[in-house]
């Protein structure tokens, strides 16, 4: 087992809205903790921190350091001046220190590539930029094996150069839920379906939501949790039709509550590096109903009834059949909680050190460029 040197994690990621991202940062920060403590010869880890960081974890064996700044891209950039020659840098949340090849950025999924229409010219401009230079520079880690295609495709990457780290689902367990959600809300349990997204167009919800409204049910609802705009109830529709809730955001508990109490989890997005809320769904044995796309495969194995996310009618066929065949929604239940056990936080902890590792065994020099050659 290779001595690993001094280790420098980016927690920039505390300092940003939290989304699936930095989820994936500040859990497998703290598995990674929980890891460590108790091993007699633990590695020397920071967690630098930039002065606008909030709700700093509890940690037992990683210290946490201030480095003066506001969390951005120039932090990033900074970051090398706070770090020793052969500091091991690591970058959880899809940025990194371009000047500094001695370091791993986990880049979470190629959509600034794939799904341009989500982001401002200016955003993806600077992230597709951005990517290609780390992966010129930096070993580059992924969170799942159809991201890993992905970005070797468009960054000229080798696969077996590219690891996998997962997300997994364990943080939601540690939450209480609020079942007083349902009552708050005027659902029923047992009938109404739960999405999960945001605006932006990958998410899919236009479809999901015209899908719902071909039942034609009056006494069953769609609840769609996040922040939403006018925009996903089609052209002209500035309001929800009744059927449909938006929930707008909820707390954790309250997501677990819901839930709990759902008919089935409705997951119809066209991309995602990963997709969290499939699993969220399973640790509550709600049934997943999911998209038929490369990644929610990998993700959910047989623990999803899969549809074509690209019709409506197609969505509908699917909440039809979770209507009508409750012993389908049991088999997935029983399914979900199997493929759960697939992942965990602490899992991942160990495959980060053990990235790591073989970095220490074999460190890039700062000038040597990783890939292959640039697309």
């Amino acid at each position: 087992m290779s001595t690993l040197p001094a280790i420098a994690i980016n927690g920039r990621f505390l300092a940003q809205t939290p989304s699936g991202v930095q989820r994936f940062a500040l859990e497998l920060v703290r598995a990674l903790d929980e890891l460590l403590c108790g091993q007699a010869e633990a590695p020397s880890i920071e967690l630098l921190v930039p002065d606008d960081a909030q709700d700093l974890p509890p940690l037992r064996v990683l210290r946490v350091r201030r480095v003066a700044g506001r969390g951005g891209h120039l932090w990033d950039q900074r970051l090398r001046r706070h770090c020793a020659p052969d500091t091991l840098m690591v970058h959880l949340a899809n940025g990194g220190c371009i000047l500094r090849g001695h370091s791993l950025t986990v880049l979470h999924d190629a959509a600034v590539y794939r799904t341009p229409a989500n982001f401002t010219w200016a955003y993806r401009t600077l992230h597709r930029t951005l990517g290609r230079l780390l992966a010129l520079r930096a070993r580059i880690a992924t969170v799942s094996a159809f991201s890993r295609d992905e970005l070797c495709a468009l960054l000229g990457l080798e696969a077996r150069e590219v690891p996998v780290i997962p997300n997994a689902w364990e943080h939601l367990a540690r939450v209480p839920p609020d079942g007083g959600v349902v009552a708050r809300l005027g659902l029923q349990p047992g009938r109404y379906f739960l999405t999960i997204g945001s605006p932006a167009p990958n998410k899919n919800l236009q479809r999901a939501i015209a899908g719902f409204l071909q039942l034609g049910l009056t006494d069953e609802r769609l609840v769609i949790v996040g922040r939403l705009d006018a925009a996903v109830f089609g052209a002209g529709v500035s309001t929800p039709p009744p059927q449909v809730l938006m929930a707008g955001r909820l707390s954790d508990a309250e997501v677990a509550g819901l839930l709990q109490q759902a008919r089935a989890l409705v997951f119809p997005s066209l991309y995602e590096g990963f997709g969290i809320p499939p699993l969220e769904a399973m640790l509550y044995r709600c049934p997943v109903l999911a998209s038929d796309i490369p990644v929610v495969r990998e993700v959910c194995g047989s623990a999803a009834l899969y549809f074509d996310p690209l019709r409506p009618e197609a969505i509908a066929a699917a909440l039809r059949r979770a209507i009508d065949q409750p012993a389908l929604l049991q088999q997935l239940r029983e399914r979900g909680t199997a493929q759960l056990q697939r992942y965990s936080w602490q899992h991942s902890a160990q495959l980060l050190l053990a990235v790591l590792r073989q970095m220490a065994a074999q460190p890039v020099s700062p000038l040597q460029p990783r890939t292959k050659a640039l697309p």
